[in-house]
């Protein structure tokens, strides 16, 4: 059996397109992560949302068209971290945990997504968790303000 060049491509393209539709109906939707090259705690990050079944796609941006996204796509300067993450219309902002991502897209809130300002020590990516400093993760809102999202303690 042979195939053509066509057939190959025409069904690597519906692979390609079918993709992140399939990955949103088994219940892991894809995100995008856009972050400075060479970051190690982005990419720890990334594996921690792969291992957490998320469809991650890293892109690597320089650091002032990053600043431009964070302010473009909502993010107050105050609630910056170093990566940005999009998500099924929602952005997530720094060393956000998987179950808080699970949550915003569960409950859908009216909200550009959700932030964890700087990077706090033991947050995803961030060191261990049994020596995690205490942090929020805040629910940006549309109008640039923002609320509580969830709370994690310092470890004991």
């Amino acid at each position: 059996m042979t195939i053509d060049r066509r057939a190959l491509l025409q069904g690597v393209v519906s692979l390609c397109v079918a993709t992140p539709t399939f990955a949103s109906a088994t219940g892991t939707p894809a995100i995008h992560v856009l972050k400075a090259r060479g970051c190690g705690c982005c990419n720890a990050w990334i594996d921690i949302m792969r291992s957490e079944g998320f469809s991650v796609r890293a892109e690597d941006i320089p650091p002032g068209l990053l600043a431009r996204e964070k302010v473009t796509r909502g993010i107050p300067t105050q609630l910056a971290s170093c990566h940005t993450a999009l998500i099924d219309g929602y952005v997530v902002e720094g060393h956000v945990p998987a179950p808080d991502v699970r949550r915003l897209i569960a409950d859908r809130p009216e909200a550009v997504g959700l932030s964890v300002p700087g990077m706090p020590y033991g947050s995803p990516g961030m060191g261990p968790e049994t020596e995690r400093e205490a942090y929020d993760v805040l629910l940006v809102l549309q109008d640039g303000s923002f609320e509580v999202f969830s709370s994690y303690p310092a470890a004991a």
